[in-house]
Protein backbone atom coordinates (compact mmCIF):
# COMPACT_ATOMS: atom_id res chain seq x y z
CA UNK A 1 0.00 0.00 0.00
CA UNK A 2 1.26 3.58 -0.67
CA UNK A 3 0.61 5.88 1.89
CA UNK A 4 1.06 9.30 1.97
CA UNK A 5 1.65 12.12 4.96
CA UNK A 6 0.00 15.61 4.86
CA UNK A 7 2.32 17.72 6.94
CA UNK A 8 0.81 20.91 6.72
CA UNK A 9 0.63 24.52 8.66
CA UNK A 10 -3.26 24.92 9.21
CA UNK A 11 -4.26 28.56 9.24
CA UNK A 12 -5.42 29.32 13.30
CA UNK A 13 -9.23 28.02 13.69
CA UNK A 14 -9.96 28.99 9.59
CA UNK A 15 -11.52 26.10 8.07
CA UNK A 16 -12.64 27.23 5.28
CA UNK A 17 -9.74 28.40 4.08
CA UNK A 18 -7.78 25.18 5.42
CA UNK A 19 -10.31 23.26 3.11
CA UNK A 20 -8.84 25.13 0.20
CA UNK A 21 -5.31 24.46 1.39
CA UNK A 22 -5.34 20.74 1.65
CA UNK A 23 -6.71 20.59 -1.79
CA UNK A 24 -3.41 20.35 -2.88
CA UNK A 25 -2.26 17.61 -0.86
CA UNK A 26 -5.67 15.86 -1.79
CA UNK A 27 -4.15 16.63 -5.81
CA UNK A 28 -0.65 15.52 -4.87
CA UNK A 29 -1.47 11.89 -3.11
CA UNK A 30 -3.64 11.09 -6.22
CA UNK A 31 -0.52 11.90 -8.62
CA UNK A 32 1.58 10.32 -6.95
CA UNK A 33 -0.91 7.05 -6.82
CA UNK A 34 -1.41 7.11 -3.08
CA UNK A 35 -4.07 5.00 -1.32
CA UNK A 36 -4.51 6.66 1.99
CA UNK A 37 -3.43 10.08 2.61
CA UNK A 38 -3.43 11.20 6.12
CA UNK A 39 -3.82 14.99 7.73
CA UNK A 40 -2.49 16.18 10.87
CA UNK A 41 -4.55 15.92 14.19
CA UNK A 42 -7.06 18.73 14.32
CA UNK A 43 -6.39 19.12 10.57
CA UNK A 44 -8.67 21.92 9.34
CA UNK A 45 -8.07 24.28 12.89
CA UNK A 46 -5.07 23.69 14.70
CA UNK A 47 -4.96 22.74 18.28
CA UNK A 48 -7.96 24.62 19.38
CA UNK A 49 -9.11 24.80 22.94
CA UNK A 50 -12.08 26.36 21.52
CA UNK A 51 -14.59 23.35 20.36
CA UNK A 52 -17.47 26.14 20.81
CA UNK A 53 -15.68 27.92 17.93
CA UNK A 54 -14.72 24.65 16.04
CA UNK A 55 -16.78 21.72 16.89
CA UNK A 56 -19.41 19.99 14.78
CA UNK A 57 -22.76 17.86 15.80
CA UNK A 58 -23.46 14.63 14.68
CA UNK A 59 -26.19 16.26 12.51
CA UNK A 60 -23.64 19.32 10.93
CA UNK A 61 -20.54 17.11 10.30
CA UNK A 62 -18.89 19.62 8.04
CA UNK A 63 -14.99 18.08 8.17
CA UNK A 64 -16.31 14.51 7.36
CA UNK A 65 -18.73 15.89 4.63
CA UNK A 66 -16.11 18.09 3.25
CA UNK A 67 -13.67 15.02 3.09
CA UNK A 68 -16.57 12.49 2.32
CA UNK A 69 -16.95 14.50 -1.48
CA UNK A 70 -12.91 14.78 -1.54
CA UNK A 71 -12.48 11.23 -0.85
CA UNK A 72 -15.13 10.31 -3.85
CA UNK A 73 -13.74 12.70 -6.24
CA UNK A 74 -10.61 11.78 -5.85
CA UNK A 75 -10.66 8.24 -5.26
CA UNK A 76 -8.78 7.98 -1.96
CA UNK A 77 -9.12 6.66 1.29
CA UNK A 78 -8.41 10.48 3.47
CA UNK A 79 -7.71 10.26 7.28
CA UNK A 80 -8.51 13.85 8.82
CA UNK A 81 -9.06 14.84 12.64
CA UNK A 82 -11.68 16.91 13.76
CA UNK A 83 -13.46 18.50 16.63
CA UNK A 84 -17.16 16.73 17.87
CA UNK A 85 -18.51 19.10 20.15
CA UNK A 86 -20.36 18.34 23.36
CA UNK A 87 -21.81 19.65 26.87
CA UNK A 88 -19.57 20.18 29.02
CA UNK A 89 -16.76 18.61 27.12
CA UNK A 90 -16.04 17.82 23.96
CA UNK A 91 -14.16 15.18 21.71
CA UNK A 92 -11.11 14.99 19.58
CA UNK A 93 -11.36 12.93 16.95
CA UNK A 94 -9.84 11.24 13.80
CA UNK A 95 -12.07 10.03 11.12
CA UNK A 96 -10.97 7.57 7.89
CA UNK A 97 -13.07 7.85 5.01
CA UNK A 98 -13.33 5.50 1.70
CA UNK A 99 -12.90 6.10 -1.72
CA UNK A 100 -17.09 5.69 -1.83
CA UNK A 101 -17.35 8.75 1.49
CA UNK A 102 -18.20 6.17 4.18
CA UNK A 103 -16.60 6.55 7.01
CA UNK A 104 -14.55 3.50 8.22
CA UNK A 105 -13.35 4.42 11.52
CA UNK A 106 -14.10 7.70 14.06
CA UNK A 107 -11.70 7.40 16.75
CA UNK A 108 -11.98 9.54 20.44
CA UNK A 109 -8.73 10.47 21.87
CA UNK A 110 -8.13 8.92 24.98
CA UNK A 111 -5.84 11.02 26.49
CA UNK A 112 -6.44 14.54 26.12
CA UNK A 113 -3.19 15.96 26.86
CA UNK A 114 -3.81 17.70 30.73
CA UNK A 115 -0.54 19.81 30.70
CA UNK A 116 -1.50 21.86 27.27
CA UNK A 117 -4.89 22.28 29.35
CA UNK A 118 -7.14 19.88 26.40
CA UNK A 119 -8.44 18.24 29.22
CA UNK A 120 -10.17 21.32 30.41
CA UNK A 121 -11.90 21.52 27.31
CA UNK A 122 -12.00 17.89 26.01
CA UNK A 123 -12.98 14.75 27.66
CA UNK A 124 -11.24 11.11 26.88
CA UNK A 125 -12.94 8.55 24.45
CA UNK A 126 -13.17 5.03 25.55
CA UNK A 127 -12.57 2.16 22.96
CA UNK A 128 -10.30 1.53 19.97
CA UNK A 129 -10.72 2.42 16.20
CA UNK A 130 -9.89 0.01 13.69
CA UNK A 131 -10.76 -0.28 9.84
CA UNK A 132 -9.93 -2.27 6.64
CA UNK A 133 -8.46 -0.67 3.49
CA UNK A 134 -7.96 -3.41 1.27
CA UNK A 135 -6.17 -6.37 3.18
CA UNK A 136 -4.42 -3.46 5.78
CA UNK A 137 -5.94 -3.45 9.23
CA UNK A 138 -5.48 0.41 10.41
CA UNK A 139 -5.90 1.81 13.80
CA UNK A 140 -5.84 5.80 14.63
CA UNK A 141 -4.42 7.14 17.84
CA UNK A 142 -3.91 11.08 18.27
CA UNK A 143 -0.79 12.56 19.69
CA UNK A 144 -0.61 12.39 23.06
CA UNK A 145 -1.67 8.72 22.97
CA UNK A 146 1.78 7.96 22.04
CA UNK A 147 2.83 8.50 25.43
CA UNK A 148 0.80 5.49 26.21
CA UNK A 149 2.13 1.95 24.97
CA UNK A 150 -0.66 -0.04 26.47
CA UNK A 151 -3.11 0.78 24.22
CA UNK A 152 -0.84 0.34 21.16
CA UNK A 153 -0.32 -3.43 22.56
CA UNK A 154 -3.79 -3.85 22.79
CA UNK A 155 -4.05 -3.02 19.14
CA UNK A 156 -1.37 -4.40 17.86
CA UNK A 157 -2.22 -7.96 17.40
CA UNK A 158 -5.17 -6.56 15.00
CA UNK A 159 -3.69 -4.68 12.94
CA UNK A 160 -0.73 -4.04 10.51
CA UNK A 161 -0.87 0.17 10.34
CA UNK A 162 -0.99 2.10 13.58
CA UNK A 163 -1.42 5.94 12.58
CA UNK A 164 -0.68 8.64 14.84
CA UNK A 165 -1.77 12.29 13.97
CA UNK A 166 -0.43 14.98 16.21
CA UNK A 167 0.53 18.47 16.90
CA UNK A 168 3.56 17.52 18.53
CA UNK A 169 6.02 21.18 19.35
CA UNK A 170 9.08 21.21 18.34
CA UNK A 171 10.52 21.58 22.20
CA UNK A 172 9.87 17.58 22.57
CA UNK A 173 9.92 16.49 19.19
CA UNK A 174 13.20 14.12 20.21
CA UNK A 175 10.16 12.48 22.18
CA UNK A 176 8.03 12.20 19.21
CA UNK A 177 10.50 10.57 16.90
CA UNK A 178 11.62 8.40 19.31
CA UNK A 179 8.28 7.13 20.77
CA UNK A 180 7.56 6.89 16.79
CA UNK A 181 10.30 4.06 16.61
CA UNK A 182 9.65 2.32 19.87
CA UNK A 183 5.97 1.94 19.11
CA UNK A 184 6.98 0.28 15.60
CA UNK A 185 9.62 -2.62 17.19
CA UNK A 186 7.45 -3.03 20.30
CA UNK A 187 3.99 -4.08 17.89
CA UNK A 188 5.69 -5.03 14.92
CA UNK A 189 3.83 -2.70 12.23
CA UNK A 190 4.24 -0.33 10.66
CA UNK A 191 3.97 3.55 12.60
CA UNK A 192 3.17 6.83 10.37
CA UNK A 193 2.77 9.89 12.63
CA UNK A 194 1.79 12.99 10.92
CA UNK A 195 2.64 16.10 12.44
CA UNK A 196 2.03 19.85 11.53
CA UNK A 197 4.59 22.59 11.17
CA UNK A 198 4.56 26.27 11.65
CA UNK A 199 3.74 27.91 14.52
CA UNK A 200 0.48 28.53 16.54
CA UNK A 201 -0.19 30.59 19.45
CA UNK A 202 2.81 30.19 21.38
CA UNK A 203 4.11 27.09 19.88
CA UNK A 204 6.54 26.34 17.19
CA UNK A 205 5.85 22.99 15.33
CA UNK A 206 8.96 21.23 13.51
CA UNK A 207 7.08 18.72 11.44
CA UNK A 208 9.44 15.42 11.88
CA UNK A 209 6.60 13.23 10.14
CA UNK A 210 7.63 10.06 9.92
CA UNK A 211 6.78 6.35 8.62
CA UNK A 212 8.54 3.78 10.11
CA UNK A 213 8.38 -0.23 9.61
CA UNK A 214 8.37 -2.70 12.25
CA UNK A 215 12.44 -3.05 12.27
CA UNK A 216 12.38 0.65 13.00
CA UNK A 217 13.78 1.82 10.22
CA UNK A 218 12.71 5.63 8.70
CA UNK A 219 10.90 5.11 5.21
CA UNK A 220 10.15 8.67 5.01
CA UNK A 221 11.10 11.87 7.44
CA UNK A 222 9.52 14.94 7.05
CA UNK A 223 11.58 18.85 7.09
CA UNK A 224 10.59 21.95 8.94
CA UNK A 225 8.11 22.99 5.96
CA UNK A 226 4.95 21.67 4.60
CA UNK A 227 4.98 18.60 2.09
CA UNK A 228 3.68 15.64 1.45
CA UNK A 229 5.87 12.30 2.21
CA UNK A 230 4.88 9.17 0.14
CA UNK A 231 6.18 5.43 1.00
CA UNK A 232 5.39 2.13 0.06
CA UNK A 233 4.30 -0.18 3.24
CA UNK A 234 4.53 -3.82 2.50
CA UNK A 235 2.28 -6.32 3.91
CA UNK A 236 3.56 -9.31 4.06
CA UNK A 237 6.41 -8.25 5.50
CA UNK A 238 4.88 -7.70 8.69
CA UNK A 239 2.97 -11.20 8.28
CA UNK A 240 6.99 -12.84 7.87
CA UNK A 241 8.44 -10.69 10.29
CA UNK A 242 6.07 -11.43 12.98
CA UNK A 243 6.28 -15.04 11.99
CA UNK A 244 9.55 -15.42 12.43
CA UNK A 245 10.26 -13.08 15.09
CA UNK A 246 7.44 -13.96 17.14
CA UNK A 247 8.00 -11.67 20.52
CA UNK A 248 4.35 -11.18 21.59
CA UNK A 249 4.19 -14.79 22.47
CA UNK A 250 6.30 -14.35 25.57
CA UNK A 251 3.87 -11.46 26.65
CA UNK A 252 2.00 -12.15 30.21
CA UNK A 253 -1.06 -9.86 30.00
CA UNK A 254 -2.68 -11.92 32.94
CA UNK A 255 0.08 -11.52 35.44
CA UNK A 256 -0.03 -7.83 33.93
CA UNK A 257 -3.28 -7.30 35.17
CA UNK A 258 -2.55 -9.20 38.80
CA UNK A 259 0.52 -6.74 39.12
CA UNK A 260 -1.63 -3.98 38.53
CA UNK A 261 -4.35 -5.31 40.36
CA UNK A 262 -2.34 -6.33 43.49
CA UNK A 263 -0.10 -3.00 43.43
CA UNK A 264 -0.44 -0.68 46.59
CA UNK A 265 -0.92 3.14 45.11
Amino acid sequence: MRIALAQTEPLWEAKQENFRRAERFLKEAKEQQAELILFPEMSMTGFSMHPEKIGETEEEPETLNYFAKKAVEYGLYIGMGYVEYREPKSYNRYAIISPKGGVLTDYRKIHPFTFGTESVHYTGGDALGFCKIGDWTVSPFICYDLRFPEIFQLASPQVELIVVPANWPEDRVEHFKTLLKARAIENQCYIAGINRVGHARTSVYSGDSMIVDPLGRELAHGGREEELLVADLDLEMVWKYRAAFPAKIDRKPELYRKLADGMQI
